[in-house]
């Protein structure tokens, strides 16, 4: 008895130590605000014009670096392209199981494979919406262009979930041309006379947010959204160096001037939109493309340490019950015998028995526990 009210005054004193810890800094920044300034450090390391748009779905939290300024998507307006495809079926205009047979003047330049196929290949309406997606093909985006009407549309889906700064305009073709009359291209992207198709950061993220949500024309259209951008081949930017996350998303290039990723960090616990555009970037391409990166790797690793909002956790001593940060815990873990502190989820009568300390004695035990 007596081992046992130590233990449970060590664990008090540890609850009472971290207190006057938080007071000595009253001028902390908050763990949001220091991502924050950890992501404008690595923007300040490229030459380039950053619009950031981060948001936590579960938590609320949000981070906004010039996130509502109207920026060129370049191949991130085929995300709205095909919301509108997935509409258009629901409507029962066509179906995803519809052929399309391919010719030659509906083969463009530029990314993807459909270009190198014979004219007189039949594809699927759900090949091209995959092909436009995870390869970013260009034949595949005017020919669903052509399918659901134009650019129109797009833009009137758009307009009606409130997301006014997105809008296409125009096909693939139309960009090419325009790019081929102009053989400055510096000067062709910056003055931003033909862009491949536009948005703010935040409307993107927030287009995201409703696909996430099962919003986006519907919970099922949604999800095979969600699957298709899950495919996505190009991985030098957002899912880089990121664990612990799929990451469904969508690139957008005119390198060495633009380099765009948006898309969403999924876990069990945690679902993080980010939305990432750039302009007049004038350096080496893979270098704005490892920034846009490491931007990923700061957000996973802040929300991959974040507590489930679901999953409340307390710790019990005998008939005590205690819900400690971090730092009290390692104290008490340092501090208090094995197997007195178990841990209990959800309700006080819902204790497991888990134990947290002598992770050597349960390691040489053959036995695992995760801290």
């Amino acid at each position: 008895m007596s081992k046992l009210l130590i233990s449970s005054a060590l664990i008090v004193a540890c609850i009472l130590v971290s207190r006057p810890v938080a007071a000595q800094q009253p001028q902390q920044m908050t763990p949001i605000n220091r991502l924050q300034a950890n992501i404008e450090r690595i923007t300040r390391s490229v030459n380039a014009k950053w619009g950031i748009y981060i948001k936590c779905i579960e938590t609320g939290e949000e981070i906004a670096i010039n996130a509502d300024e109207t920026m060129d998507t370049m191949s991130v307006i085929k995300i709205p392209l095909m919301a509108e495809v997935f509409r258009q079926i629901e409507a029962g205009k066509f179906a995803l199981s519809d052929r399309v047979t391919l010719k030659d003047s509906e083969k463009r330049p530029g990314t993807g494979v459909i270009r190198s196929l014979d004219a007189g290949a039949t594809l699927t309406v759900k090949d091209l919406i995959t092909l436009m997606i995870i390869v970013s093909d260009n034949s595949a985006t005017d020919m669903l262009f052509e399918k659901v009407g134009g650019i129109e549309p797009v833009n009137k889906l758009m307009q009606s979930y409130g997301l006014n700064t997105i809008k296409a305009t125009g096909p693939s073709d139309n960009w090419f041309k325009a790019l081929r009359a102009e053989p400055d291209t510096w000067k062709f992207h910056t003055e931003g006379k033909t862009p491949y198709g536009l948005s703010s950061p935040r409307d993107m993220g927030r287009l995201l947010e409703k696909i996430n949500k099962g919003e986006c024309v519907s919970k099922q259209a949604s999800e095979q959204m969600l699957q298709t951008m899950r495919g996505q081949v190009y991985s030098s930017r957002l899912p880089k160096y990121i664990t612990g996350f799929r990451v469904p998303h969508k690139t957008g290039d005119f390198l060495p001037y633009i380099g765009n990723d948006v898309g969403i960090l999924e876990s069990a616990n945690r679902h993080i939109v980010i939305s990432v555009f750039t302009a007049r970037h004038n350096g080496i391409g893979p270098n704005l493309e490892d920034a846009i990166a490491r931007i990923a790797e700061q957000v996973a690793n802040y929300f991959a340490f974040r507590e489930s909002p679901s999953s409340k956790v307390s710790y019990c001593i005998g008939p005590l019950r205690f819900e400690l940060s971090p730092l009290p815990l390692l104290l008490c873990q340092c501090a208090l015998p094995y197997r007195l502190l178990v841990r209990c989820r959800n309700t006080e009568s819902d204790c497991t028995g888990t134990a947290l300390l002598n992770q050597r004695r349960d390691n040489e035990s053959g036995t695992s526990q995760s801290l």
